[in-house]
């Protein structure tokens, strides 16, 4: 489970201004941070089918949010996935 505190870090990582909590960019920051999380969680207890398919959840809803960025923002696109690591 994220916690509050990492949940604001990768909030204020992507925030386009302070108000801005739902935009794209904000949710694939977020997403990406739970996905870590559990996949460190998975490299301890790798019996743990419902959080591999949570994991899965998540990393598709990921990949459908930066398709839907990558469409409508190319260039804000590509800064997110640099600055989040991520390959395309």
């Amino acid at each position: 489970m994220i916690t509050a505190e990492n949940k604001a870090k990768a909030i204020a990582a992507a925030q386009k201004n302070k108000n801005d909590v739902g935009s794209a960019e904000v949710q694939v920051s977020v997403l990406t941070a739970r996905i870590l999380e559990v996949t460190e969680h998975l490299k301890v207890h790798k019996q743990d089918h419902k959080a591999r398919r949570g994991l899965i959840q998540m990393v598709g809803r990921r990949k459908r949010l930066l398709s839907y960025l990558e469409s409508k923002d190319f260039a804000g696109y590509k800064a997110l996935i640099t600055q989040l690591g991520l390959r395309k």
